[in-house]
């Protein structure tokens, strides 16, 4: 193989690497941000510190404000975790790209 036909593998390689991940911090960002299970455990935590307030139960408000924010953690984790993907992705695609262009 020539020089040329192997920096082109390479480039093309590197650029379906970079899709894969794009495409992966994508899916992390819609299936982990804005999935049910999370909406639905942030509504129920909702009721409760509601119920909690109206009953004057300090216990339950603690639990669920420990709850919430674990939640938010988890949230802000999988956000991070797919934009930090998707970036990688972009720049490998842009660095693959930029080699291709250059030989």
């Amino acid at each position: 193989m020539q020089k040329e036909e192997i920096i082109t593998l390479l480039s093309l390689v590197f650029m379906g690497l970079g899709f894969i991940s794009f495409l992966t911090g994508f899916v992390v960002l819609v299936t982990r941000v804005l999935g049910k299970g999370i909406t639905k455990i942030a509504n129920e935590t909702q009721k409760v510190i509601q119920k909690g307030i109206t009953e004057e139960i300090a216990s339950i408000i603690g639990n669920a404000s420990v709850l919430i924010e674990s939640l938010n953690q988890l949230v802000t984790t999988a956000a991070g975790i797919g934009v930090f993907l998707m970036v990688i992705g972009v720049l490998i695609v842009g660095g693959s790209f930029a080699l291709f262009l250059r030989f």
